[in-house]
């Protein structure tokens, strides 16, 4: 009897499994991971599983040790990537016995949904919290800069040699920097006028400023979906915030040697935008072809400050989901070495 229910039991389980030799070839699937990994068992049955794989952020060689340790593997956040597809799962390796031979389970669960919803309201609420803490420290700051650069203009007056100005020019001039970099991480505070327009126009101004501000070694594609309808929405701001993302994407590229930018447009339907529901919504993928986000600033990219280019201010990004924000969107990105996209939600009202 047990032994009868057994397929039962696995194929009706919603977690994927698959049973892999020594060598990490697979021996066995259910149904649950066929439709993970998007392929039938016939072609899954005797594949080696790292061949699979575009990307893993787990060691395989951990898996393949569950064999000789005989101690089971386990972590709650693993990435892969499989024909182009991104998965979030939770991974179980374990030893098993079957049929007088020693194989691994690996069950694995996708978490992808439950991760970007708990990710994004978490994102949200700390973005919110860390910008109102950077609008405080910038008004702190903009108030003794005034003061200085007034302080100077007075000096400069009273010097009794000219040949001294230089200096108080230079406290002029510092004083001006700070207060556009102070400027810059307040970014726009309301919205601007908004207007019905059309996105791909916005899309095609960024297209040109970037492939003008590159070189040779930077190609701009389009993948555009004509049906995406107007909307109501800030030129401008759409236009700076894209463009902030994809000049990030460029010189990312420039600085590794070159490489491709898709612009791509679609129509979401049943978009969830920070908890709440919108029918339709423009989709908006920018994706590049360069060596990926650092794992370790991926989950506070958008933070002011935060960046993973050397030389770069870490403002462009935090701008750029300021402005999405005011148009009540949100902004997605998943990244891996070779492949970074980020995704702009904008509902469509």
């Amino acid at each position: 009897m047990t032994a009868a229910f057994t397929p039962l039991i696995l194929d009706n389980l919603v977690t994927a499994i698959l049973l892999l030799d020594e060598g990490l070839t697979i021996r066995y699937v259910n149904p649950a991971a066929e439709q993970l990994l998007s392929y039938s068992k016939r072609r899954l049955n005797n594949a080696c599983f790292p061949d699979l794989l575009q990307h893993s952020s787990i060691d395989l060689a951990l898996i393949q040790a569950t064999l000789q340790s005989g101690q089971g593997l386990a972590d709650s956040d693993v990435t892969f990537v499989i024909d182009g597809r991104h998965y979030t799962v939770e991974l179980n390796a374990s030893p098993l016995s079957w049929q007088k031979e020693l194989l691994i389970l690996l069950e694995l669960k996708p978490i992808d949904q439950q991760r970007r919803i708990s990710q994004e309201l978490s994102q949200h609420a700390q973005q919110q919290a860390a910008r109102e803490l950077v609008r405080g420290l910038a008004h702190e700051i903009k108030n003794p800069l005034g003061g200085l650069r007034g302080a100077a203009q007075l000096l400069e007056k009273t010097l009794p040699d000219p040949s001294y100005k230089e200096y108080t020019q230079m406290i002029i001039e510092q004083a001006d920097r700070l207060r556009n970099l102070v400027d810059r991480l307040l970014g726009p505070q309301r919205p601007g006028s908004r207007q019905v327009d059309n996105i791909h126009v916005i899309l095609e101004k960024v297209r040109q400023l970037v492939a003008i501000d590159s070189g040779s070694d930077i190609h701009l594609h389009r993948d555009y979906d004509p049906s995406l309808p107007d909307f109501t929405m800030d030129p401008e701001q759409l236009e700076q915030a894209i463009l902030n993302i994809v000049s990030n994407a460029a010189q990312a590229l420039h600085q590794n040697g070159g490489g491709n930018i898709t612009l791509k447009t679609r129509t979401a339907h049943q978009a969830l935008i920070h908890g709440k529901r919108y029918r339709v919504a423009a989709k908006i993928d920018i994706i590049d072809d360069g060596p990926g986000i650092p794992g370790d600033i991926q989950d506070t990219l958008f933070y002011p400050m935060v960046t993973g280019r050397e030389g770069g201010t870490g403002l462009g990004l935090s701008i750029a989901q300021n402005l999405i924000d005011q148009h009540q969107g949100k902004i997605e990105v998943i990244s891996w070495p070779g492949h970074t996209k980020f995704t702009i939600y904008l509902p469509i009202k």
